[in-house]
């Protein structure tokens, strides 16, 4: 069943159109990458999808944005959160002068009044997905390592118990073995029910973990496929992964 539809969708950044006509599908129980080299407009298809062009000064052009059979063009993210779409943003972007459980309690921000219960569960279920910050969990989010960061910003968007999770670049400024340890989580996130949006620029990580990809080229999407059809692909190969 589908979960997210989007068609035809034209974003402009004042007058210059950064993405034109693009369509995209994700269904229940997918992870979903967007791969591409740096100003295709995967990051602005996230924006768009996620409610937040306005604050990059951009605008939905034409086009039409549905999830979960509601059409959300345009809609503020704070009632993107109350439907269950959450955003983990490039670049981490944690409450640097909060306290790890106080990051994690600001991405249950939604949850309804009097359930204090629900939120101190859901802490404690991040914990769990996260033991490293159990240590930390009275520690400055600012001070934390940058593996760290990332580790709280996927915890702060998991606190809703999303239907869809938007997650732009991970595993910039990442080791290796932490970008492991990024789609490790983001794998167990996914069998655990959430479906994923992945925007990833190294496409190779992208492609080892998704179930379908878009590519985008110079603002359009110019293929779409399986996992396995796209590691196949002489142009994706070439282009991509560094392959002849």
């Amino acid at each position: 069943m589908s979960l997210l539809v989007v068609r035809e969708l034209t974003v402009c950044y004042g007058a210059v159109a950064a993405l034109e006509t693009a369509s995209l599908e994700i269904n229940q129980g997918e992870i979903v990458a967007m791969i591409g080299p740096n100003g295709a407009g995967k990051s602005t298809c996230l924006r768009a999808i996620a409610g937040i062009l306005p604050y990059y000064d951009g605008h939905i052009k034409a086009g039409e944005i549905n999830f979960d059979c509601m059409r959300i063009n345009n809609m503020p993210p704070h009632k993107l959160v109350r439907l269950g779409l959450s955003l983990v943003p490039e670049n981490r972007h944690v409450f640097q002068s909060m306290s790890v459980e106080e990051n994690f309690k600001m991405g249950g921000h939604t949850i309804e009044r009097g359930q204090k219960s629900t939120i101190k569960e859901r802490v404690e279920q991040m914990y769990e997905i996260f033991p490293r910050l159990k240590e930390r969990r009275k520690q400055m989010a600012g001070t934390l390592s940058t593996g760290e960061q990332q580790m709280l910003a996927l915890g702060r968007g998991l606190m809703i118990k999303p239907k869809l999770m938007l997650v732009d670049e991970p595993t910039v400024g990442l080791s290796p073995n932490l970008v492991d340890l990024v789609f490790d989580v983001l794998i167990e996130i996914n069998k655990a029910g959430t479906s994923i949006l992945l925007v990833e620029q190294n496409a190779r990580y992208a492609l080892d973990v998704c179930h379908r990809a878009y590519v985008f080229e110079i603002g359009k999407i110019a293929l779409n496929g399986k996992r396995e059809e796209l590691l196949e692909d002489v142009r994706v190969k070439k282009a991509y992964l560094g392959d002849a």
